[in-house]
Order: C-alpha cells, then structure tokens, then sequence
C-alpha cells in the first residue's frame, strides 16, 4: 500500500533531477559559448544547420546521479555504487568525445570498462535465458561476457538514434517509464526510482533541447552513452526479476521478447542499419543516413512529427509486447516483433525512396 511519504519520496526524486538538470543547463550552454564547444553543423550526416552546444550530457548526468544518490535507499539496491561508479567512467568517455573525439575502439574499451564494473562487482548480470531455445540457467562465466555485451549493444542504441531533436530523450522516457511502471506494480520501489530520476532529468533536457532557440542543447556522446547504460541495467533487472514472480499476477513468461519489445526503436535501428553498411561492404561504424528518423524526414515530416510518430510506433509495439506475452512462446514472439519491424521500416523506406524519385 503506497503511503504520503512514498508519494513524497517518488516526487521528490523527480523533481530534484528535474530541477538540477534545468538549473544546470544554462551554465552549461553559456561555458560551451565561451569555448566555443559547439556541434559540427557542416557534417553531411547532420540534420540541424546551427552549430549547438553538445555537453547536454554534463546536466542529465548531474541530475540523474544527484537524486539517485539522494533518494535511493543503498541498503536496498547495493549495486547502486557500482551503476554510479560505471556511469561515472562513461561521462568521462562521453566528455572527452564530446570535445576532443575519441577513437572508437577507445570508446568501446570505456563501455567493456564500465560494464565490467557493474555486471562483475555489482552483480547486475542475465543469469537465466526463460527457456529461449531450451536454456534457462547459465553459467556465470557465461553469464558476465552475455550481460556486458547486452550493456554495450543498448548502450550504443540509445547513440545510434540521437540524430534528431528530442528522439533519443523521448524513447528513453517512453522505455523507462514502461520499466518503471512495472518495477512499481511489483513493488520494486528503488528501481521505480531509478527510472523517476531518468525521467525527470530528461524531461528539463527537452525543455531546452525541443522548445527552446536561443538556449538550445544536445546531449552528445555523454547523455547517450549513459540513458543506454541505464536502460542496459534496467533491461537486465527486469529479466532478472522476472525469475522469481511466477506465482504473481506481473509476472511475463516470455520476458527477454517484452524487452526487446519495449527497446524496440533503437535495437532494431541500430541492427537493421549495421546490416545495410555490412551488404554494402561498409564498416559497421561508418556514418550514414539510413536510420529511422533519417527515412521519416525524407517522407517530409517535420523533426517533431518524426519524433511523434517514432514514439507511438514505440508505445504500440509496447502494448503489443505485453498483451501478447499472455499466450505467445519466447521464440514467436521475438519473431512476430521482427516481422512487424521489419515490415514497418520497409514500408517507411520504400514510400521515402518513392517520393524522392517522384
């Protein structure tokens, strides 16, 4: 039974990464100005025609880490040092990429790095496959090259999809939010927060990244590396958790589909344009514009019609996910979702290529 104080806590933890994150901006885009630390407007990749400060991720970070160390309680989620700890070794990843630009095999090492951390000190680890193609437990030293590989992929996800304003920001509410309330329908409350304070933080970064001109800013490498991160954790947790609700009502047989399901956008974005560069013998790393958002704008929607319309395709696949998790086995469903991906990006590629021929 949640109480006054809960509410009082939950609130609170939101609007303290609300308010750091909003105060925090401003000084932010003022020192950028002064250093001139601005985002490469003549990139052929970009879609934006101002140059715009990118340290965004300073600000999402302050105020996530702030409220989370504030609110949480550590003696009920102990990995929390370690998230803190990891998220930490990708600010300064993200900081330095943001300004100098890093190799990305340096960025890589600092995403292993920082995986490790959380996956082998603080346990944050898939320990059980729910059955996908006969396996259930694992062996841990199965268990922690799979759980840091699972960090990296959502990880870089979250990156791959920062092309346009508000669509990294805004998916990663949408996944968030749809973990949060599950972790709070089973009273998983620290874990509820954790989600609040992602939330929150993110939503004072769209007041100025989406709705504001002379104070406009990204979150570049910092914010997307670690929203992915996070994600990464709460992904985990929730496959995790899932392992010992059998006998309640949330418990969801088929949990690692739901998953992809809810981190559908950047999961199958990223797979379905690294496989475009590989058919065209390009590296999985070169810079493009096959993505998602990339297609929708050619279809002439505006950036915050793109954003739109890619968050409902989200929330509707999310919906799908859970109502389907009721009769459909772990393998069709992971299939099903990948069908419908498929055949949605597919469509949106085929009317944007015709329109540009037309």
């Amino acid at each position: 039974m949640i109480e006054t104080n809960d509410i009082l806590l939950f609130s609170g933890a939101t609007l303290l990464a609300f308010v750091v994150t909003y105060l925090s901006i401003p000084s932010i885009i003022k020192v950028s100005n002064l250093k001139h630390l601005f985002d490469d407007p003549e990139d052929d990749r970009r879609v934006h025609t101002e140059a715009t400060p990118t340290l965004g991720g300073l600000a999402i970070f302050a105020g996530i880490s702030l409220s989370a160390l504030f609110f949480i309680d550590i003696s009920l989620l102990p990995e929390l040092k370690y998230i803190i700890g990891a998220t930490i070794i990708l600010f300064f990843i993200g900081i330095k990429d943001d300004i100098l630009i890093i190799a990305p095999l340096t960025k890589m090492a600092g995403q292993i790095i920082a995986g490790f951390v959380v996956v082998v000190f603080g346990g944050v680890q898939i320990t059980n496959l729910h059955g996908f193609f006969g396996f259930s437990e694992i062996h841990y030293l199965v268990g922690v090259p799979l759980s840091i590989l699972t960090i990296i992929v959502v990880t870089n996800a979250i990156n791959f999809i920062d092309g346009i304003d508000g669509l990294a920001a805004t998916i990663t509410i949408i996944i968030s939010g749809t973990f949060g309330v599950w972790f709070f329908l089973i009273e998983d409350y620290q874990y509820f927060i954790l989600s609040l304070v992602i939330i929150g933080s993110l939503l004072a970064f769209l007041r100025f990244n989406v709705f504001s001109k002379k104070k406009k800013i990204f979150m570049g490498d910092t914010g997307s590396l670690i929203l992915g991160f996070l994600l990464a954790v709460l992904a985990i947790h929730f496959n995790e958790k899932n392992l010992t609700l059998e006998n309640s009502d949330y418990f969801i047989l088929p949990a690692p589909s739901v998953t992809f399901g809810i981190m559908i956008v950047p999961l199958f974005d990223m797979m379905r344009v690294m496989f475009i560069r590989v058919m065209k013998r390009k590296s999985i790393l070169y810079p493009d514009k096959n993505h998602i958002h990339h297609i929708c704008l050619r279809l002439g929607l505006s950036h915050h019609q793109t954003v739109l319309l890619i968050a409902f395709s989200n929330l509707l696949f999310i919906v799908f996910s859970f109502w389907a998790s009721d009769f459909i086995t772990i393998r069709r469903l992971l299939l099903l979702l990948f069908i419908l991906a498929t055949a949605s990006s597919y469509l949106a590629a085929f009317f944007a290529n015709k329109k540009n021929n037309e």
